[in-house]
Formats: C-alpha cells, structure tokens, sequence
C-alpha cells in the first residue's frame, strides 16, 4: 500500500520526499515518476543517514551508470561536506562488483589481479572458442550469453533452456567461453555481478562481511535491474532488508538486455514490511506536456499508481506535425528549432533535442542541420575511440606503457594472430596464476618450460621480444614525421592491414577501418610534434616520444572527445535519452513499426507493447517547456517507401484536451495554422545562420 504524505517538509522537500528520507529502519520503495526529484531524495536521505550517526563507508548508493554516480557523489558533497563525502561507496553495481572481487575474488578461484575483459575482448574470445572468424556470428553469441548471465544460468542451465539450434550452438560456446575465461584468470562484464553473488551464495564469511559493510543501501533505478543484480542486492541487505530502492515501474525500458519488471513485483513479496512511497509531484514538465504523458502510460497494466502533476502552468500544447517523409520531416524540426531560438524561447542550441525510436533515423536530421549550419552531436553514436581498430592499437600502446596490464596483453597477443591459440594461453594464464605474476612478466620465467611446449614457449618468448623492442623504440621516437615512420614500419610488421582484410567481410569496410588506423597514426604523430588541437585551434606543446603520447592517451582521448559542455542541439535515441531533460523537444518518426516498433513482429506480444508505450513516456517526459511530435505519411522500409500509419500512441496522447477540456476539430485546426504561421514567419526572419 503507498504511504500516505507527510505534513512537514524540511529542507526544501515536498511532503512525499520527506516521508521517503526519514524511512531509515526498514525496506522502503520510493516510486520516483519522471522529473519528481528522486537524486534530491536520495542525497538527502544519505545526510540524514550520516546525521543518525552512521559512518559515511557504511552507506552505499547504487547507479547504473558512472555519470549518475558522478553527479550523485557531487551533490552528496554538496549537501555533506567533501570529507564525509569522500568515504560514502556510491558506485555502479558493476564497480561494486570490482569493489567485491579485488577484496575477495581469492575465495572463489581468482588472482587478486585478474583481468576485466572488454566487448572486444570478449569478442575475440568468442570467436577462438567458437571457431569463427564472423564477426557476426560472435556477436550474436555474445549477446544470447550475457542476456543468459543476466538470468543467472551456467552453461548446463543455459543448454537446458535452450529454444533451437542457435541458442544450444550458444550454449555450448558458452561452456568453453567460460573455460577460457578461468584460465585468463578474467571476468567479463556480466561476471562482476554474477560472480559477487556467487561469492556471498557460497561463502557464509564473506556474505557476513559485506552484510556487515553496509548499514544502508540505497539503489537508484530499480526498474532496470536484472535477475542477478536483484539477488545481489537481496545478499547485500540481508533479511533484515534496510535499504531504499528508488525507480519508476513507468519507465523500465530495457527488457531487451535483461531487465525485468518482476523484481518490482517481488519487492513487497520478499519483504513484507515493504514501506511505498510514491513522488508525484513533477518539478520539470509543464502540464499539457505531463497530462500527454500520463494518458499514454495509462493504458499500461500498472504495478503501484500513481499520477504525475506539476506546479509550472500549463504551458504550450503538444505540437502534432505531420510530414510527407523523412527529409520533410528533418526540414520541419529544424524550421521549429530556428524559430524557437530566433523569438527567445531558447537562448542556446543546446535547449534542444531530437529524440527517435532507431540510429537510422538521425542521418536526415543530421543532413538538414549541417545544410542550416547548426551545431549538433549525435549522443550514443560510437565514437572514434570505441572502433575495433583503434582500441586493438591502444591495447599494444597500453602493453608498452604497463607490461602487467593482462587484458592489454590478451588483445595484443591474439590481435593479429600469430600462432599462439587458446591452450597455450590457457596454459601460461594457470602459471601465472600459480605464482601471482601478470601474464608477460610469466613469459620470461625459467620454470614456464615446464608448463609449455618448446613451440609455444618460442611464440610466447618471440612476442614478449617484439613488445620489449617496440616499447625501446618507442621510447626513443621522437617528432612527427620520426613517429609517423616508426607507426607505419611496425603495423606493417604485425601485418594489421593484411588482418583487416582477413577479418572483414568486404574490401570496402576493410578500407574503411584501415582508413581510420592511418587517421590515428596521424593523430599520435601531431602529438609527437608537439601539436595538440583541441576546440578553437592548434597550439604548439612541447615535442614527445611515442611512448610520452602513450602514457596519456587516455587524457588526450578525453580532452578530444570534449562534447558535453559544448552549444549543440542533441540528436538520441530515445534509450540513450534516459535521466535526460531538455527545454524543447522533438519527438520524431512516431508511426506504426518505427515506435512501437514491431521489427516484423505483427501484432505486438503485450509485454513487447508495454515497453515501447513505456519508451514513448520516456520521450514525452525529456521535454520541459515544449514538446513536438512528429508524424510521416510516408516512411522509408529497407529500401521501400510504404505508407505511414501515425502511431496509437499519438491517439493515446489525447492531444485534444486542453487543461482539461476537450477542443472541438474547428478550434483545434485554428489553433494548429497559427502556431504553423507564427513558426513560419519566425524561420523567415531568423537572423541566424
């Protein structure tokens, strides 16, 4: 049952927030709709932790992302001093997951230093243990494996619950992925949640230690824990069940990669004391705008109700824009944002928003807003640093710079092949786990003959030369065109090109990826030169060795990627658009098959329906001042153009009713050709490039 609201309100807090932060003594759920203040709770709640007395490294506040945990530590710090701040554990599960391991991943079979393996990593596994050079294939192995780790199935389950020939061929893949991975002495993503719960399950001293750790744990965004993450945090609080789970049963959106909605309905089935709280009052979104969005998640089956309501006015209607098509629809949503900008209503570019269903669809938008030369960034999209290749040089560079770094090592020795295959590293990973040593420091032990063949010990010993050679020289490689030379000599010495081609399943996308491995020799190459361009221009630096740029690579990286600060309008999907919020919004491309989208799926399986209605209330709530929703009467399919069908959440929307009450179709269409006049002056006479 949700609690009733408190009276008193300290702090700045709304009664329903209040009554949340002074529920310390038992299992609370704080049902945090859209934009009602849920980070605020939550910070507050810690300070009141802290002023009961409790020390700051026995609350842990749980996010799903490092930003979130970022911006939480921040305003914790804000509200409780940097000194009590400092030893509060606000991390994601995942480096929670680390947290756990580093300290006691030995009671469960691993090195103190084992490795994290990346999804490249991960891939390049998959495809030795598979036998596979198709890229393809490995990623959908990848992808069924962790969805199964996610569940919390081993291999044997994973086989037992397998539906056809791909899910036990899967399976199977799995068995030898996991045998591999011991033998790394190496996790994966999805194990830094399994494999902390496998260790409490397990391990009675341990599970009493963490219980212990944490008097309270709070957990932001429950609605998108998966199975394993909920058990974790069932061995986390114990029975006795002190912890506060915030998140919105509206807003779980990611069922695709294992989030479920039963961990809400196991919530006061596990604990009954389970005190509820629901936060209603939204401090983002004006009315018309929240009164959209609470007709479409209505017709979702609820969990626990709730109603969203705001005190800011009620604001400009929801637009409905109708377009003939894709470009027509991009030339719209800029017209819109240029006159937005040009009457004052935004004051910067980066008010607005574009958010869609697909990455497809942002090629229009991006067209239409390089022609009008307004600035944007295309948030979610890979950047150039995630690329395969580019991350497979890093992992060379990174070996050079630590030679114990055992992921790198891993990248490096397999990328590109050379004849040193699984058993072998499988071999050499067992003896340096036996003697806690990183795997290249393992490689020039007297006692590995004993572990390995004459063959695979010469491979092992040739590559540990090459990488003592390239990091010598490297080390002595000084000056653009010096450093250009010594990149270019020592690609074509491991033959990457040659790889490129060999792994690639077309010349062209192999020229691609090359193309981008020259870009980044070049890159380095500047560097080493002593030119470092960052916005607004080159500035001269002082010249450095390959191995100087190598060390700071990750800096440079990040200063080059510099984006989130700058005025640009956001193109995102609608997932990648979560826990954001901007002034104006365009909600674009909401037909039938493009949002729900139906993949081919006709009709919808409800709980697929409940998702996507529950992703159009994530679009609707990002806007705070206006909202635009835009419509195609013909939209692109493959390489077909079919007729758009507006999507049934546009009906759902109930555009009509304004404050309440219901416009007749003469008022509404008076209404809609002036805002369309008043758009079309304003783009007429916009001063703006």
């Amino acid at each position: 049952m949700i609690a009733p609201s408190m009276t008193a309100a300290p702090h700045g807090l709304n009664p329903a927030q209040a009554r949340a932060v002074h529920h310390l003594h038992g299992p609370c759920l704080v049902l945090a709709g859209a934009g009602s203040g849920k980070t605020r709770v939550i910070v507050h709640k810690i300070a009141k932790l802290l002023d009961t007395g409790v020390e700051p490294a026995r609350v842990a506040a749980i996010t799903f992302t490092n930003k979130a945990a970022a911006e939480m530590r921040e305003r914790a710090r804000a509200l409780v001093g940097a000194r009590a701040a400092k030893d509060l554990v606000v991390s994601t599960f995942h480096a929670l997951g680390v947290r756990m391991l580093r300290a006691d991943g030995t009671r469960i079979g691993l090195k103190e230093n084992f490795s994290i393996l990346d999804a490249d990593d991960v891939l390049g596994v998959l495809r030795e243990a598979g036998g596979t050079t198709d890229a393809k294939v490995a990623r959908g192995w990848q992808w069924q494996i962790s969805l199964w780790k996610n569940q919390g199935l081993d291999p044997a389950q994973a086989l037992a619950v397998a539906k056809d020939e791909h899910e036990q061929s899967a399976a199977r893949v799995m068995q030898r992925y996991a045998e591999r991975l011991l033998a790394f002495q190496a996790v994966d993503f999805d194990d830094l949640i399994g494999l902390p719960l496998a260790l409490l399950a397990r391990d009675e001293e341990a599970r009493a230690k963490w219980q212990q750790a944490f008097a309270h744990v709070l957990v932001d965004e429950v609605q998108d824990t998966n199975a394993v993450q909920y058990e974790l945090l069932k061995a986390l609080v114990g029975r006795n069940g002190i912890f506060t789970a915030v998140g919105d049963d509206d807003q779980s959106i990611y069922g695709w990669r294992g989030a479920t909605l039963d961990n809400l309905k196991r919530l006061p089935q596990d604990y009954p004391r389970l005190e509820v709280i629901a936060l209603e009052q939204n401090y983002r979104s004006t009315g018309a705008i929240l009164r959209a969005a609470n007709h479409v998640i209505a017709a979702n089956p609820k969990l626990f109700a709730k109603k969203l309501w705001s005190e800011l006015g009620e604001g400009e209607p929801v637009a409905l824009v109708e377009c003939d098509g894709e470009e027509h629809e991009a030339e719209r949503a800029v017209s819109r944002i240029r006159a937005l900008r040009s009457s004052g209503a935004a004051a910067h570019w980066a008010d607005f928003a574009v958010l869609y269903r697909a990455n497809h669809q942002s090629r229009a938008f991006e067209q239409k807003l390089r022609a009008a030369q307004i600035p944007y960034k295309v948030s979610g999209g890979q950047s150039f640093f995630d690329r395969a290749e580019i991350r497979d040089l890093c992992a060379w560079l990174r070996l050079l710079v630590n030679a114990d770094d055992d992921p790198a090592f891993l990248r490096a020795v397999t990328t590109p092949k050379r004849g040193i295959g699984h058993q072998t590293l499988a071999s050499l990973g067992e003896f340096a786990a036996r003697w806690k040593t990183s795997l290249f420091e393992a490689l020039f032990s007297p006692s590995l003959s004993t572990a390995l063949r004459d063959k695979a010990l010469h491979a092992l010993h040739e590559f540990g030369r090459e990488v003592r050679d390239l990091e010598y020289r490297a080390r002595h490689t000084e000056g653009e065109e010096a450093a250009r030379a010594f990149l270019m000599e020592w690609l074509k010495a491991i033959g990457y090109e040659q790889h490129l081609l060999d792994t690639e399943d077309s010349e062209r996308l192999a020229a691609a990826r090359w193309s981008n491995v020259i870009d980044f020799v070049d890159w380095i190459a500047r560097r080493c030169g002593g030119q470092l361009t960052q916005e607004g221009g080159t500035f001269e630096t002082e010249r450095q060795s390959v191995l100087q740029v190598a060390q700071t690579i990750s800096v440079i990286i990040s200063l080059a990627e510099r984006q989130k600060d700058a005025d640009v309008v956001t193109l995102s999907t609608l997932h990648a658009a979560k826990g954001l919020e901007w002034p104006h919004v365009v909600l674009a491309g909401v037909n039938e098959g493009l949002l729900p989208f139906t993949g081919g799926e006709e009709p919808l399986a409800p709980e697929r329906l409940h998702e996507e209605r529950r992703l159009m209330y994530v679009g609707i709530t990002r806007a705070r001042r206006t909202l635009a929703v835009s419509t195609l009467r013909r939209r692109k399919r493959g390489r077909d153009t079919v007729a758009g069908v507006p999507s049934r959440f546009i009906a759902e929307m109930r555009l009509d009713e304004r404050e309440g009450v219901k416009e007749s179709p003469r008022e509404r269409l008076r209404r809609l050709r002036e805002q369309l006049t008043e758009q079309t002056v304003a783009a007429d006479t916009d001063p703006s490039p």
